[in-house]
């Protein structure tokens, strides 16, 4: 276990530093840089210098590259160009709302999508193929829906015709009510496309593990089919649903950032969507680390979490 955790934790490095290394270079390629983003016309050409020199953004690019990396090794991430705030405390103020509909998102998936896919299965191994055939046709349609579309068509549906849920407005951790009303369409348009992937695999898992044969002596003992199906099927093909809860809650914090800014929530999506806007080198270099960094945790944690539903597995 430690040699396991010790390998994960150098490929954590490895892979943050290259997603460092590429996210800086890239930024750097776009077309102008943060002093011209805040300046504008204002300024002329000396002031202009004058201000890039201030941030190091005359330095040759290797330079820059060499300092950022220092900074991040003292845990230094700076402030934003345009606001001069610490980024460290807009992105920890701006994570409780990411972290809330990823993790509805999640709940909402998992509720909905096993229970279909584990029933699609069952329907499928005793020959009824037209509940099958119909969760896995509603499924693929649903996955073919983007999400900037299917945030506009529930805006237009359920805020601005029905007015059940806000479109706008501000977001409150103290107040469960009122964060939930602003975060359920987000978390229903992102668990959509998340529920179609998670019912699939589910159906594939389970349909795979029915024709083995500790579920038939299960059924021979005379147990119910439900006992037979969740306690055994389910359990024993846990490990491809587990692998993609993980990824599809990695995967749904880069999500948000779309939906975040569809919806004018203020979480991390809007942060980098502002960052990107300003030529925040800082900020949207520090939103992407961050983003590898939860990334590469859940992959590790997801892989932990194997041996709790099967201990035969092997780091």
């Amino acid at each position: 276990m430690l040699v396991y955790s010790l390998k994960r934790f150098a490929q954590l490095f490895t892979t943050v530093l290259g997603v460092v290394t590429l996210v800086f270079f890239t930024m750097r390629m776009i077309p102008g840089d943060p002093i011209s983003a805040i300046a504008g016309d204002n300024l002329s050409g000396e002031a202009l210098d004058r201000m890039r020199s201030q941030m190091g953004l005359d330095a040759p690019l290797f330079v820059q590259y060499l300092n950022y990396l220092g900074h991040l090794a003292t845990f230094d991430f700076g402030n934003t160009v345009t606001t001069k705030l610490p980024i460290i405390g807009l992105i920890l103020g701006a994570l409780p709302v990411t972290v809330s509909i990823a993790v509805g998102t999640i709940v909402l998936t998992v509720l909905i999508s096993i229970p279909l896919g584990t029933l699609a299965a069952f329907t499928a191994h005793k020959g009824h193929r037209m509940l099958d055939n119909a969760i896995t046709g509603v499924a693929m349609v649903l996955d073919l829906m983007p999400s900037f579309w299917t945030s506009l068509v529930c805006l237009l549906i359920f805020s601005l015709t029905l007015g059940w849920f806000p479109a706008s407005g501000t977001v409150s951790i103290d107040d469960p009510a009122h964060l939930l009303r602003r975060i359920a369409l987000p978390v229903l348009v992102l668990s959509m496309a998340q529920v179609a992937t998670l019912a699939r695999i589910t159906r594939t898992s389970v349909l795979e593990v029915l024709s083995e044969d500790y579920v038939r002596t299960a059924r021979s003992m005379g147990w119910s089919e439900l006992r037979v199906l969740f306690r055994h099927a389910l359990k024993n093909a846990a490990l491809p649903i587990v692998t993609v809860i993980g990824l599809s809650f990695g995967n749904l914090l880069n999500g948000t950032v779309i939906v975040e800014f569809i919806f004018t929530l203020p979480g991390i999506g809007n942060l980098l969507v502002g960052g990107m806007n300003s030529r925040d080198y800082q900020m949207v270099q520090t939103l992407i680390v961050f983003y590898a960094l939860i990334f590469v945790a859940i992959n590790f944690a997801t892989d932990l979490i194997y041996r709790v539903f099967d201990p035969r597995v092997q780091f």
